[in-house]
């Protein structure tokens, strides 16, 4: 015979030198449902709470060999820290505030309804599970979107790493993520807030062409009661929530331009108003922006505010796309299925020769995202452990198809040469530079294009004096 395991009850301590209250505490909130543990002092409360299970205490004020502040100090330096409701007599008000700012959920004064107790436990104990909640899905999150998770081998990859790391330790307010759709913005500011300091603070993200104007300018800044016409209650905004945290605005180049004057205030103030507000609102956020566009153009052009894009870029980071660190494919394909063999219970061992060469072969347009969702595709519908290349999207399969060669006498001839004859030192750094452009800079690429290893392409690179593209595109990016 099955037994389905009871709940867990949850535990209070009751912390108090008159017996009569204890026992009376203790009689009712057991009623209820609660394990009651008891303490007469503080000496024995403390004792109680080094044990680290007890998630709320009822706490009278007075004590014979310390007053209450002392422990409601002790507990809520502990992690986690249990909800405190402090017992107080009429004349002990005052210090009843006082322990309102050092933490205490609430306070009663003696004598209590127990009725209206109960009540007041059964709130405190919501947010005590509430709290518990938060911090589980926090600590989920710091596990998914910790710096390990920029997956890649390639130089470009480790330089990002490096990067990000040193930007969440640095305190760095303003960062401007710039790359391609796909190349994994939203992961790379994730990874910031949680390597930083603030990785228990809040994450907030929103996208800025998802919403119309109006409503855009609501979910940021929040409103007041009756700021429009559908305004019922007062709204916090997202920056109001991410006070201490991060915010993290997607597609910020195709942000409106009546509300890039209102997030530059922010910027440099600090400070903004609620739609419909009089009155000024102080947070103390990290923002991180990311754009695919040429933010430099959109000045140009008019559609972005040249003010608003220096006070954004005090911190760029280039993002680059998965055509110019191939080497990171590999180890993206056995991130992914590794990841959606555990998701979708599937035992998927790998890819055969054909399906292995066109998923490494191809230019990959849709950067990691189109990787990411090619390979969920191709996992779900497989039948076979083994997957196979009609298993891959059709783009895939023929964007992989290499092109005919011409040959000529059974050897391959890509040019004629001229009658004038040619430098042979001159054709060698073209081609070079020819193969790094087509890799996109990616120097094992280049050497696969011309038969050669990545220390001849850097050897061959230093000779023509040929300058790295990335290290180029990462010293634009940086500022440097």
């Amino acid at each position: 015979m099955n037994e389905t395991a009871e709940p867990r009850r949850r535990t209070i301590l009751v912390v108090d030198d008159e017996k009569l209250i204890r026992w009376s505490l203790k009689e009712r909130l057991e009623r209820e449902g609660y394990q009651v543990r008891e303490a007469v002092d503080g000496k024995t409360a403390l004792q109680h709470l080094q044990h680290g299970d007890i998630e709320l205490l009822l706490l009278d004020f007075r004590l014979p060999d310390m007053d209450g502040l002392e422990i409601l100090k002790v507990a809520k330096g502990r992690k986690p820290s249990p909800a405190v409701i402090l017992m107080t007599a009429y004349g002990s008000i005052q210090n009843a505030v006082e322990a309102m700012r050092h933490g205490a959920y609430d306070y009663i004064k003696k004598p209590f309804n127990l009725d209206e107790l109960v009540l007041e436990v059964g709130k405190a104990m919501e947010t005590v599970m509430l709290r518990a909640e938060v911090s589980r899905y926090r600590s989920r999150d710091r596990a998914k979107f910790r710096i390990d998770n920029l997956v890649g081998s390639s130089p470009q990859t480790e330089e990002l790493r490096r990067l990000v790391k040193r930007i969440a330790a640095s305190g760095a307010k303003t960062i401007l993520l710039n790359g391609e759709t796909g190349t994994g913005k939203g992961l790379a500011a994730r990874a910031i807030h949680y390597e930083s300091e603030q990785s228990q603070q809040p994450f907030m993200n929103i996208t800025c062409t998802a919403l119309p104007e109006t409503l855009l300018e609501s979910e940021l800044f929040g409103h007041e009661k009756g700021a429009f016409t559908d305004a019922r209650n007062m709204k916090k905004g997202l920056l109001e929530l991410a006070h201490s945290g991060t915010v993290f605005l997607d597609e910020v180049g195709d942000m409106p331009l009546s509300l890039q004057g209102k997030l530059l205030t922010f910027l440099e103030e600090k400070t903004f108003r609620r739609l419909g507000g009089t009155r000024d609102i102080s947070v103390d956020a990290r923002i991180i922006a990311a754009t695919n566009r040429d933010l430099k153009k959109a000045v140009e052009d008019g559609s972005f505010r040249a003010d608003l894009y220096y006070r954004l870029n005090v911190i760029p980071v280039k993002i680059p796309p998965l055509e110019e660190r191939r080497d990171d494919i590999q180890d993206l394909i056995e991130h992914f299925v590794n990841l959606y063999n555990e998701e979708f219970k599937k035992s998927i061992t790998g890819f055969d020769d054909q399906a292995m060469e066109a998923l490494l072969s191809y230019s990959w347009p849709g950067n990691i995202r189109e990787l990411k969702n090619a390979l969920e595709r191709a996992i779900l519908l497989s039948e076979s452990p083994l997957l196979r290349l009609d298993d891959l999207p059709y783009e895939i399969r023929e964007g992989a198809s290499a092109p005919e060669q011409v040959e000529e006498g059974g050897r391959i001839t890509p040019f004629a040469l001229p009658r004038e004859g040619i430098n042979l030192e001159d054709v060698r750094k073209d081609l070079l530079a020819q193969a790094l452009r087509q890799s996109r800079g990616n120097k094992t690429g280049a050497g696969k294009l011309l038969g050669l290893n990545r220390d001849q392409v850097r050897y061959w690179m230093r000779k023509y004096h040929l300058p790295d593209p990335w290290q180029l595109a990462s010293e634009e990016a940086i500022g440097s």
